[in-house]
């Protein structure tokens, strides 16, 4: 017996001995987890512990609040900034992020951000909304660009959630580095946690923190100046995950603020246009090139690409003319 936000479950044979969280989740897998938890859930009219086991005969009424309405001022939505779609539909949109924009509005940042570009476009996902952060299945750094997926629909961010969670898609990288490597391709892995000096760095772990795993080709190398162009391809999706794992094996990624070891290079420059552009340090020189992911309603496999934005392929005409 269902109405539009009520559900009532009786507990059956099969089911006897679960949480009743997971059971739960088994009648409708539409909903993560982590929505679940926050719906009513009562049983037989008592309430209830989410860590309590079901059992046989058991009646679970389970209410599902009303979605909150997107909590991002639209009044303060930077309607100048214009959007490069590379796909959209009742689903989803694909936008290549410039670089300098941040993703969604934080503390001492409450507009010009990439979400609210959107939502003065098109409507978003509510899931997220009362976070301010509708329609967001994954971020890229405010000065990495690319290729990035928001949700319209709260079923299609459901299952872009579950996708972006077990890696089951592909994404690929431009990265300029510092460094030549001496070799074609590599597997770059290690355990990436936040830094115990610097709580806004990420860093490279013995112990703890999460499994990372980054392949690394290289696509040009400019041996004079020390600097390469690398297709980074990750498996996992860790926070700053290529920022990380190429400097800590010795090619950070140029004008990298924080992981891009750039003043102890600058002075093997002697090209004064490549001097300029690397003091200027527009941001990390890291582009989100390819997303292929199945479509979350339809199934169909999806493949987008990003054009490099103006600034990479400028620094790498200026390596071209070296």
């Amino acid at each position: 017996m269902t109405s539009n936000n009520k559900f009532i479950f009786i507990v059956e044979d099969g089911d006897a001995g679960i949480r009743v969280d997971k059971f739960v989740a088994s009648k409708i897998p539409e909903y993560s987890r982590s929505e679940i938890q926050k719906f009513q859930i009562t049983k037989n009219g008592n309430e209830i512990k989410l860590s309590d086991k079901v059992k046989v005969g058991e009646e679970y009424e389970v209410i599902i609040p009303e979605k909150k309405p997107v909590n991002v001022k639209r009044k303060t939505v930077n309607e100048t900034m214009s959007l490069d779609i590379v796909y959209e539909d009742a689903d989803i949109i694909v936008i290549n992020k410039p670089r300098g924009i941040a993703m969604y509005p934080g503390a001492g940042r409450e507009d010009g951000t990439l979400v609210q570009a959107v939502l003065a476009h098109t409507e978003l996902s509510s899931i997220g909304a009362d976070g301010m952060r509708p329609g967001v299945v994954h971020r890229l750094d405010k000065d990495t660009s690319g290729v990035i997926v928001f949700a319209k629909t709260d079923a299609a961010h459901r299952v872009l959630s579950h996708v972006f969670s077990e890696h089951n898609l592909v994404r690929k990288y431009i990265a300029f580095v510092w460094g030549v490597p001496n070799w074609l391709g590599a597997d770059i892995s290690g355990n990436i946690g936040r830094s115990t000096r610097n709580r806004q760095k990420m860093t490279m772990l013995k112990t703890g923190g999460k499994p990372a795993k980054t392949h690394a080709e290289v696509i040009n190398v400019w041996p004079r100046t020390g600097i390469s162009e690398l297709r980074c391809t990750l498996e996992t999706g860790r926070t700053h995950q290529i920022r990380v794992h190429l400097s800590a094996h010795g090619f950070p990624v140029l004008c990298d603020p924080i992981y891009g070891r750039g003043q102890t290079r600058l002075g093997s420059v002697k090209n004064p246009e490549l001097l300029e552009f690397i003091r200027a340090g527009g941001g990390q020189m890291l582009h989100a090139e390819v997303l292929e992911l199945s479509h979350p309603i339809t199934g169909e496999m999806l493949k987008f690409k990003a054009k490099l934005p103006d600034d990479m392929r400028e620094l790498k005409e200026i390596l071209n003319d070296m």
